[in-house]
């Protein structure tokens, strides 16, 4: 459970197809003729952080047991050459030149790649990924503070000594937008020149111009006040300890005057601030916004200190920032000695393993830093989740008690809403659709959505206007409606949402349908009129609930055998610090999203961590995980193992812990090359909180270790429907803290088995103490071969199914042989010859395969899909690949093959794309037996059989039971 870190090394590519595709690359929109694209090349050589030595002439560069990472000393510094050199060289093999490097928390550099280029580094040795570097966005009782129940004189704060010992002696580390230093939240005494004594300890100084802090685990946090655009070294002090910016590739790309952002750490769009003021703010800060006062907020640790890494950058989607500038700031934040890194970025699609994001935080997490991630704002829909990795805390988020009124119509009917700005009766007023009093030159679609300048004042004086959610930003809307006269506002949703309660420009209400289509009659009858009241009490209010935004599981990455999100932490409404550019001239605002839970996770862990400071950071998860409670939204793919209980949470009796090799084995087991010599482990097996099966066959047995933090006899209770379990050992003793004992958990179907996903639980019951775990199993219809080939026009094969349930009809599409399509492509062409195909909604299978047309001269191709106008990389596709790349079940939509040549002339090649659509049945593959009496959990012979088949690649599905599969490949 220490947080001594382990050796690390850098993984090799990952398979992210079933059949053939090794690790899939990032794709951006296509780059313009003849100008290369920026990527970012991690080769597996350990990084500074977790160098544990092995190269000749190189010592271990890894801090010992409650140390930073030194990065200055002379054997540092040799290292860090050893790994430029290597850096640069493999930039050199491809004709590029590197032009930033990572060293610390990641083995990896930036260079401008063609595609081609691209193409070769993957195919080169020690090369782990190419990824290219696109943007990232930050994902966008009623004071959740009171509501985790921190404050009070029973509270957390109170029990760990008072608000000022909170998390002291802690760094966070928040990789965001910035900060706003002059707001209340991140004041502090002045940095000044002496060093502590023994009575302040922690109480962190200048040395020169760095910032230095003695820490709670004994090692010292070494950070710089940075300065630039609106940016003094003074604005940083003993709460603000250190802020740094990093936007090499942003600033390259944009004027920072053209949007008000400023080059510097100095925060413009308010979310940084945000997250910053929420996981470490300072105590009993008097917050108000546009004259209404909401009381006194604080941070989750309000004792800790706070280390500003701004990545992202204010634009016209809010903030985002390049994968590069966020390696950099990961980088600096492990050298700079943090103990918890805040990451409220992410996106509607998984991270890879091989991304360089996600391997930078194993190697923060293997130095003993606690990472906590958003899962994302794409929900309810399945596997929307982002930041999955299991060295990460991939957080949910959950409502508290909301703010709440009433919109009262003349008619006498009334309807419950969101709202912060109506804390007296207001009305009666006239009130009015904002169509009926739109500017003569708006359209209707601008009036309905109270967009600027859409409103006629002639009109809409003195009124209330009822506005349509969407488009433009809902504070926006108010901002609208006050400019034209408009008192007060309700806001509509169009669809069934969430209701946010903003700080609005006039009074306004957020209400949901199907209320909005009564409320919007009414306001379209003449004489209409309506009252804006407070409402009395929360009564009806359901809470704790994941938000409707907050993104799903499964996660794809892991296949159902890890659950995910981990944790769920009030994300709805919360009141912190924000930036006053970017939130009209305001200091505090209310924000929703994972973006705003994940610094609750954060600020718990530099609680935890001050109280017991060299714990790991997988102690840290496993203690919140355990200890947690269900929401009014008991799915796991929602909450993950519940909402954090910060009581119960400090006293978790026991952990599952994991370190380096664990996540090593784990990466091996998907299929990654790691080099550390770490045996592969199955996913399911990983020593992780919770446990998860994606596909049970049968039976299977996985092992966990627990290390116990409260001594004493734990018995072992377990809850899985339809699913016979046992325990073994189902009782364990523990005589001391520290002590680990490892026990398997076998689960095998019945015939009362079914086949959709099974939830359940494991619980460790000791005294006064639940250890609980959640448990989730998805039976597996079928267990056949992924892919099966044959070859000539006329033929068949067989191969061995073992059927899962006892109803098994087997049903066959295809084959399917297009004829190919010949083309040519330039080393000219910087983004290659684009080959698209649309796959319909129910395809059963698609094969691309490309042919080369001279054996002289080598082609590759990147095969992308089309998501939201932008192309997400699926897989490489070059001799590597066999030429080829499959998928079952494929996503409908466009898909591109991107062909390049790397020869120095015109080179020929075809495509042949075969999509096996829903309708492809009846063709000329069969089986037999396709309706067989089968046994569960014994095997049968399969005979498949195809006949007048042309001499080319042809492609077929045979589908089982609950839609597994196995494609067929002919010739």
């Amino acid at each position: 459970m220490s947080r001594n870190p382990r050796v690390y090394s850098a993984m090799a590519l990952a398979a992210a197809l079933a059949v053939t595709s090794a690790a899939a690359p990032a794709l951006a929109e296509p780059a313009a003729t003849g100008t290369p694209s920026a990527y970012i090349v991690t080769l597996a050589g350990q990084p500074l952080a977790t160098y544990g030595g092995g190269v000749d002439g190189l010592a271990a560069t890894k801090p010992g047991k409650g140390k930073k990472v030194d990065t200055v000393s002379a054997g540092a510094k040799r290292y860090r050459e050893h790994l430029t050199k290597r850096q640069d060289e493999t930039a050199r093999s491809v004709g590029a030149t590197a032009q930033r490097h990572n060293s610390v928390a990641s083995n990896s550099f930036v260079a401008e790649l063609t595609p081609a280029q691209a193409l070769k580094l993957h195919r080169t040795g020690g090369v782990v990924s190419v990824v290219q570097d696109t943007l990232r966005k930050a994902l966008d009782d009623r004071n959740s503070s009171d509501f985790l129940g921190l404050s009070g004189d029973k509270g957390i704060w109170a029990s760990l000594g008072g608000t000022a010992k909170a998390g002291k002696g802690i760094v966070v580390g928040v990789i965001d937008t910035g900060v706003w230093p002059e707001n209340p939240s991140f004041a502090g005494p002045a940095l000044g020149t002496e060093a502590p004594t023994a009575a302040d300890p922690y109480r962190p100084y200048r040395q020169g111009t760095a910032t230095v802090m003695k820490k709670a685990d004994g090692s010292t946090f070494t950070g710089l006040c940075e300065t630039g655009t609106e940016f003094t070294a003074d604005l940083c002090n003993q709460k603000l300890v250190s802020a740094r910016y990093f936007g090499k590739a942003w600033l390259k790309d944009n004027d920072p005057a053209a949007t008000g952002e400023y080059a510097s750490p100095r925060d413009r769009g308010g979310h940084g601030s945000h997250t910053a003021g929420t996981a470490a703010g300072n105590h009993a800060v008097p917050a108000t916004a546009n004259g209404i006062d909401f009381g006194q907020i604080s941070g989750v640790a309000p004792g800790a200190a706070v280390s500003v890494y701004k990545a992202l950058w204010e634009g016209p989607d809010g903030g985002t920032g390049y994968t590069s500038d966020i390696i950099e700031a990961i980088d600096q934040a492990v050298a700079d000695g943090v103990d918890v890194i805040n990451y409220s970025v992410g996106g509607s699609t998984e991270s890879s393993t091989d991304d360089p994001v996600q391997l930078a935080f194993l190697a923060a997490a293997d130095a003993g830093i606690f990472v906590a991630t958003a899962g994302g704002n794409s929900g309810p829909d399945a596997s929307t989740l982002d930041n999955t990795a299991p060295w990460t805390t991939t957080v949910a988020a959950s409502t508290v008690a909301p703010y709440l009124a009433d919109v009262r119509l003349g008619d006498g009917s009334t309807f419950r809403g969101a709202s912060t700005t109506v804390s007296a009766p207001f009305g009666p007023n006239p009130l009015a659709t904002s169509v009926s009093v739109k500017n003569a030159a708006a359209s209707d679609s601008d009036a309905q959505i109270c967009a600027e300048g859409s409103l006629d004042p002639a009109k809409a004086a003195g009124k209330v206007i009822y506005c349509v959610r969407g488009v433009t930003p809902r504070v926006d809307k108010s901002a609208e409606v006050k400019r034209a006269g408009g008192v007060g506002m309700v806001l509509g949703n169009p669809s069934d949402q969430d209701t946010g309660a903003d700080v609005h420009a006039v009074p306004t209400v957020h209400i949901n349908t199907p209320d909005t289509e009564k409320v919007l009659a009414y306001a379209a009858t003449p004489g209409a009129t309506v009252t804006l009241l407070p409402a009395s009490s929360t009564e009806g209010a359901e809470y704790p609930q994941v938000a409707s935004f907050s993104s799903r599981g499964p996660s794809l990455s892991n296949n159902g055998d890890l659950i995910k999100p981990d944790i769920a932490a009030p994300g709805v409404s919360i009141l912190a610090a924000v930036a006053p550019p970017g939130n009209q001239g305001k200091d505090f605002d209310f924000y929703s999203g994972t973006s705003m839970a994940t610094p609750h996770i954060a600020g718990l862990a530099a609680l935890y961590l001050g109280t017991d400071p060299l714990l790991s950071p997988a102690a840290v998860k496993s203690a919140m995980m355990t200890t947690a409670y269900d929401t009014k939204t008991p799915d796991l793919f929602a909450q993950g193992s519940g909402h954090v209980d910060p009581a119960r949470m400090l006293k978790p009796g026991l952990v599952y812990d994991a370190a380096a090799q664990d996540w090593y084995g784990y990466l091996e087991g998907l299929g990654v090359k790691t080099g550390t010599g770490a045996a592969p482990v199955a996913t399911s097996d990983l020593n992780y909180p919770s446990i998860a099966v994606g596909a049970l066959f049968g039976s299977r047995t996985v092992t966990r270790k627990v290390t116990a933090l409260t001594p004493g006899v734990y018995h072992a209770a377990v809850d899985l429907p339809g699913i016979k379990t046992k325990v073994k050992p189902s009782t364990l003793v523990f005589k001391k803290a520290g002590e680990t004992k490892e026990f398997t958990v076998s689960m095998e179907m019945t015939r009362q088995t079914g086949g959709d996903a099974i939830v359940g639980s494991l619980t460790w019951q000791g005294k006064n103490t639940a250890v609980r775990s959640p448990v989730m199993v998805t039976p597996l219809s079928a267990k056949a071969p992924a892919e099966v080939k044959g070859a000539g026009s006329n033929g068949s094969l067989t191969f061995d199914v073992t059927p899962g349930v006892s109803k098994f009809p087997v049903k066959t599409y295809g084959p399917v042989s297009a004829d190919p399509v010949p083309g040519t492509v330039n080393p000219s062409d910087i983004w290659g010859k684009e080959v698209s195909v649309v796959v319909p909604e129910g395809a059963k299978a698609v094969s691309f395969k490309l042919i080369p047309g001279d054996p002289e001269t080598e082609v590759g191709a990147i095969l992308g899909y089309t998501e939201g106008g932008a192309q997400q990389g699926l897989a490489w596709v070059t001799s590597w690949e066999d030429y080829r790349a499959v998928l079952a079940n494929p996503r409908p939509g466009k898909y591109t093959l991107f062909v390049l040549t790397f020869g120095s002339a015109e080179t020929p090649f075809s495509t042949q794309i075969n999509v096996v659509g829903a309708d492809s049945g009846s063709g000329a593959l069969t089986v037999t037996p396709d309706k067989p009496k089968v046994t569960p959990g014994t095997a049968f012979p399969l005979t498949a059989t195809w006949s007048g088949q042309p001499d080319r690649t042809a492609t077929g599905y045979i589908e089982y039971p609950n839609e597994a599969g196995t494609i067929v490949t002919i010739n």
